[in-house]
């Protein structure tokens, strides 16, 4: 019987790696070597047409002294320090909002779409429109602030304000706010009932019963907003190709620009390989500041 069993067992095993073995085979070419490859290129210097040479540390050290480098990391910190907080801002209370049981179901329906809708724009074409809406004379942003007296600057040719006005891109975080309200059903009414006869109102309620039950919720999705900061490509390369005056180079495009534009390989590696570093610290920190898969006393 013992032997049936085994053979069994060894039979299950077999199949089961066969069955994997073209997810293996992927994983191997396509992902590992690649990023074992991109270490080792990072160490040498390589224009792709030429053999790689190896030259140790040399690009990290020349990366840390390239000032374009240095105002991407500060254009990407700006973006993280400011724009993914107001997004979760922005997220979480209309989240929050559209969950109210005093709003009508019709009307909750309605906004949800709304805020959802852009997410399903392709990002070339949701550029484009961004440009038109951020025009410095016939743009709508500016037109509705001529109304009120105030004249608009010229957001996407500013190096003041086009850090901004990728800001205002706000209206495409309909993902973060579906998944909030997916959160925010895993509460338990019974929670904010305890908290209305302890006479708290809907600010309390959402600061002391909402927000902490949120946690996991909020980690999750300022993670991927990190993450997405430090890989945002498309929206600056088609609105202002890193200008003007590399205020928009973000970090993912001057990466590209060293790899594809002027064939610079192995600084591009290194580029990569710091982006993976700094990536985990910040998460590693967010984990820490969360206290995520920690209980509180």
């Amino acid at each position: 019987m013992e032997k049936k069993k085994s053979k069994l067992r060894i039979r299950e095993a077999r199949n089961g790696l066969l069955f994997i073995t073209p997810w293996i085979f992927g994983f191997l070419v396509f992902t590992l070597y690649p990023i074992v490859a991109s270490l080792y290129y990072s160490l040498c210097n390589y224009s792709v047409i030429k053999a790689p040479v190896f030259i140790g540390l040399q690009n990290y050290k020349a990366l840390f002294q390239d000032k374009v480098f240095l105002k991407t990391i500060s254009n990407t910190l700006y973006m993280m320090c400011l724009g993914v907080p107001i997004t979760t801002i922005i997220a979480v209370g209309v989240s929050v909002m559209l969950n109210h049981k005093k709003l009508n179901q019709t009307y909750t329906g309605i906004i949800r779409v709304l805020f959802f809708l852009p997410t399903l724009i392709p990002t070339v074409v949701a550029c484009l429109l961004w440009i038109w809406v951020m025009q410095p004379d016939s743009g709508i942003v500016n037109q509705l602030l001529g109304y009120i007296g105030i004249k608009g600057p010229g957001w996407l040719s500013s190096p003041t304000w086009s850090k901004p006005s990728f800001i205002l891109m706000i209206w495409t975080c309909g993902n973060a706010i579906i998944i909030y309200l997916a959160g925010l059903q895993d509460i338990s009414e019974t929670l904010y009932e305890a908290a209305e006869l302890d006479g708290a109102g809907f600010i309390k309620k959402t600061f002391y019963v909402t927000i902490p039950l949120m946690k996991s919720t909020i980690l999750y999705n300022v993670v991927t907003l990190i993450i997405g900061v430090l890989q945002w490509f498309a929206e600056p390369y088609i609105i202002t190709s890193g200008g003007p005056d590399n205020s928009t180079m973000f970090y993912s495009l001057y990466l590209y620009n060293n790899a594809f534009s002027y064939f610079k390989m192995g600084y591009a590696s290194a580029q990569a390989w710091i982006m993976l570093i700094f990536a985990l610290l910040i998460i590693l920190l967010l984990f820490k500041g969360f206290k995520f898969g920690q209980t509180d006393e």
